[in-house]
């Protein structure tokens, strides 16, 4: 088939390459535009775009698809079957959305109505969801609303970040897709709603959730929350999570909470401090101040003080430097138990 595809970031790439693979033609590729990066403020361009450019694919990268007539009607005259989008990060006007005859599919990383909009993976994790997934969506007028064609679950392993539970969603979106466009093609050209009745495709049920874009507020991490919640924002956040660190940050990458009741979800030593440091708080009267070390693990990280069980923080990055981990991590921050990490609470 003749594809019109819509992508962004890193994780619509394997959706790229996947339908490259199984032989369909890539009419187009439109991704946002360049945008400014790194300390020298060059501008970069997507992770889509590089990979179409690689393949030698004509790229379009219009700032406002909804405002840029011209833009649109460069794509209407590339005759593509049908737009596949992945990630691409804006709405599509209906005109747009209206031109290929099999219509437009969207491959969206959540289990949808739950987690519609700009970062369901994150929020998945934020929120503490047991399990997420994939859906291929079509396309219409509204934030993720369209009925699902098909759709993959997946669990949510506790020690996993953002960016590793991304790259299992962005694996799932690319099969996914490649099974639906054969269906897609067979129901065959009309009207829309026929099209869609052929396929079967299922209205999205039960209650909606948005998943708004993150801001840098979201990323601080405060030590007087519970472990849990603290774990859930250093692993949603990542690798952006971070605390005081004088009048800087300290980047918090890898954490685990040391809860006894989740200690078949933690790393060996991870459940071994749980289940100590689960029978010293039964005999402690007053815990110690969230943000204090409370113990050096040798090899492993430092345990410290939250508003409810300890959180072993195993990899961190201080201003200026490399990410560090164990015994590296423990002897970078040059903290004793008693020290406090971070003062952000009275």
């Amino acid at each position: 088939m003749r594809i019109l595809f819509w992508g962004t970031p890193a994780y619509a790439v394997a959706s790229l390459d996947a339908l490259l693979q199984a032989g369909h033609q890539l009419v187009g590729v439109v991704s946002q535009p360049d945008r400014r990066r790194g300390r020298g403020k060059s501008l970069v361009a997507s992770a889509v775009k590089q990979r179409a450019l690689d393949q030698g694919l004509p790229v379009f990268n219009p700032e406002r698809i909804r405002r840029d007539l011209a833009c649109q009607q460069e794509l209407a005259a590339l005759g593509a079957d049908l737009s596949v989008v992945v990630a691409f990060g804006q709405i599509l006007p209906p005109a747009v959305l209206a031109q290929p005859p099999l219509g437009c599919w969207n491959g969206h990383g959540s289990l949808l109505p739950r987690w519609r909009g700009a970062a369901p993976i994150q929020w998945a994790l934020l929120e503490g969801d047991a399990e997420t997934g994939v859906g291929i969506m079509a396309m219409e007028e509204g934030l993720d609303t369209g009925p699902v064609l098909l759709e993959r679950r997946l669990p949510i392993p506790l020690l996993q970040n953002t960016g590793q539970l991304g790259e299992r969603l962005a694996r799932l979106t690319a099969d996914l897709l490649v099974e639906a466009l054969p269906r897609i093609q067979a129901a065959g050209t009309g009207a829309e709603v026929e099209r869609l009745a052929r396929l079967g495709v299922r209205p999205q049920g039960g209650d909606a959730t948005h998943a708004r874009q993150l801001t840098k507020e979201d990323a601080l991490v405060h030590w007087d929350a519970s472990a849990l919640a603290i774990h859930r924002r250093v692993m949603g956040l990542h690798p952006n999570a971070s605390c005081p660190w004088g009048a800087e940050r300290l980047k918090l990458l890898a954490t685990e909470p040391l809860e006894s009741r989740l200690a078949d979800q933690l790393s060996p030593v991870g459940a071994a401090l749980a289940a100590r440091w689960g029978a010293r708080a039964n005999g402690v009267s007053a815990p110690e101040t969230p943000g204090t070390v409370l113990e050096l693990v040798e090899g492993e990280g430092l345990v410290v003080a939250s508003g409810g069980c300890p959180v072993l923080l195993r990899q961190a990055q201080l201003p200026g430097r490399r990410a560090s981990e164990g015994q590296a991590l423990i002897q970078q921050l040059g903290l004793v138990p008693g020290q406090r990490i971070c003062l952000n609470t009275p």
